[in-house]
């Protein structure tokens, strides 16, 4: 086992937070995204409603804000992220693990850089009024068939992000985050205001919030609650990882983390009050969950501008949900993009040359899923499922550091404050591996049986085991191989560690 002193590895040349508060924004900004605006309301009400409420909350203290935690320590004992945390704190025959995080992230942005110039189109044409008088269904088909389009605005995105990323901390994402995460908010507020008052709402709230008992006794709804809580608030992402190596010793991780998750968890309840009343207002409740089965994109894309068409005022309250929608992307995509260069700065390159490279391959490598929803479906579904084991190596990593000295030197290192205990230290030892033990399971399962239970090890079909594992393996053996040259681009020649 390898160990540093974290005092030793603080570069004068780090920028930190203004701010408890700048760390507590960004860190929203990375956890809020389209998973609360788009994925959260129709998982709820595909699951129960209230029912599904009550594992989801658990799920958040007993998956996510444990390795949200985990995550700071490493990021803020390492001083560096994914790829140069785990070769310093836990060994450099670890490496290739902070690889597999770096990557897995990587791949998602490749992709959600094209669902962010999808919400600015929508927020654009709805501004404009584009919708009226024009059948949502066919006008998503229409634009989704395009090639140019979604192009053009996936590079726009990411080249946004990267620009609010290459102005540094403080004055970039930090100061970008402090007008998204507020507005973000103050939007949904008003969104969900307008679906309360509407006539006929109540059946909406009354199906959010009050259980059905008997949902608790499907087992499909404890594992959609802790997929949807370990997605929504970006815990194994590594990119609270890269922004804590910009926060201060005496920051309070646990305080920090809790803050976060419960801040992206009021972003997602939002977002259902705004939609789910709608619904149930508008449609017949039939219809109503029919709409929430839809999909993500067709939630999204075809039933919302179809919904506020019927609303009163609806005219106006579809350009606040689609820039809500569109800030939420945005101040994740700069996380995403954050973690990407952060990699590349820890290698020993510059700022300004790491985000240049890290735009430049996000936009060519995210033009095939601008162009082809095949693509983006398939890249979703395999880099998505590789949350779990990114999140399963933050674990391990805190395992093999020993989770008791890693609670004590990494996490509780502020004098004031809540503090992590012996349960959080148990939560990472067992109860994180066998809750990734039960939903990798149960995802197999499912894979094999529902989504491809003729093909399902075909790796060139979009939802299959099959094209999971190829990929997986394809990163996983690379990273294996480089491991050695990893370790010493990020650790340097002269950075030996010593054994404790």
């Amino acid at each position: 086992m390898y160990r540093r002193s974290t005092d030793l590895m603080v570069k004068n040349n780090v920028e930190l937070f203004s701010s408890r508060w700048g760390l507590v924004l960004v860190g929203l900004g990375m956890a809020i995204g389209t998973g609360n605006l788009w994925r959260f309301p129709r998982i709820a009400a595909q699951n129960g409603g209230g029912a599904f409420l009550l594992p989801w909350l658990f799920f958040l203290f007993a998956w996510s804000i444990p390795l949200l935690i985990a995550e700071f320590g490493l990021g803020r004992g390492s001083r560096r992220g994914p790829v140069g945390a785990f070769a310093t704190m836990v060994g450099r025959s670890a490496t290739w693990m902070g690889g597999f995080i770096v990557v897995t992230t990587v791949m998602i942005m490749f992709y959600y850089s094209v669902v962010t110039g999808w919400t600015l189109k929508y927020f654009l044409v709805a501004l404009l009024g584009g919708f009226a008088n024009v059948d949502p269904s066919d006008y998503w088909n229409d634009y989704s068939s395009s090639i140019w389009q979604p192009a053009i605005l996936h590079v726009v995105s990411i080249a946004t992000a990267g620009a609010i990323v290459g102005r540094g901390l403080v004055s970039g994402i930090e100061r970008a985050n402090r007008v998204l995460i507020p507005t973000l908010f103050v939007l949904l507020v008003i969104a969900a205001a307008r679906s309360v008052t509407l006539p006929g709402a109540s059946e909406g709230l009354r199906f959010l919030f009050l259980p059905e008992l008997s949902a608790l006794m499907d087992f499909r709804t404890w594992l959609e609650a802790l997929t949807q809580s370990a997605w929504s608030t970006g815990a194994g992402w590594g990119l609270i990882c890269s922004y804590a190596v910009y926060a201060r010793r005496s920051d309070n991780a646990v305080s920090n983390a809790i803050t976060i998750g419960l801040g992206n968890n009021l972003a997602s309840l939002l977002a259902a009050v705004a939609i789910l009343p709608t619904a149930f207002a508008i449609l017949p409740s039939s219809e109503a969950r029919e709409a929430m089965a839809a999909g993500n994109i067709g939630l999204t894309f075809v039933w919302i501008p179809q919904l506020f068409g019927e609303v009163p005022g609806g005219q106006y309250f579809l350009p606040v949900f689609f820039l809500a929608l569109f800030f939420a992307a945005l101040s994740s995509l700069i996380a995403m993009v954050e973690l990407a260069s952060r990699a590349l700065i820890d290698a020993g390159l510059q700022r300004s040359v790491a985000v240049l490279i890290a735009v430049g391959v996000g936009i060519v490598l995210g033009l095939p899923s601008a162009v082809s929803l095949s693509v983006f479906q398939n890249q979703d579904w395999v880099w998505g499922f590789a949350l779990m084991i990114s999140g399963l190596f933050i674990a391990v990593a805190t395992i093999q550091y020993g989770v008791d000295a890693f609670r004590h030197d990494l996490v509780n290192t502020h004098s004031e404050g809540r503090r992590a205990n012996r349960i959080y230290s148990w939560t990472l030892k067992f109860l994180v591996p066998i809750e990734f033990i039960v939903m990798f399971g149960w995802w197999m399962y499912q894979t094999v049986t529902v989504y491809e239970p003729v093909e399902w090890w075909n790796p060139l079909r979009i939802y299959s085991v099959g094209s999971c594992v190829v990929q997986w393996s394809i990163a996983l053996v690379v990273l294996r191989l480089a491991n050695r040259r990893l370790s010493e681009a990020h650790l340097g020649p002269r950075a030996t560690l010593k054994a404790n």
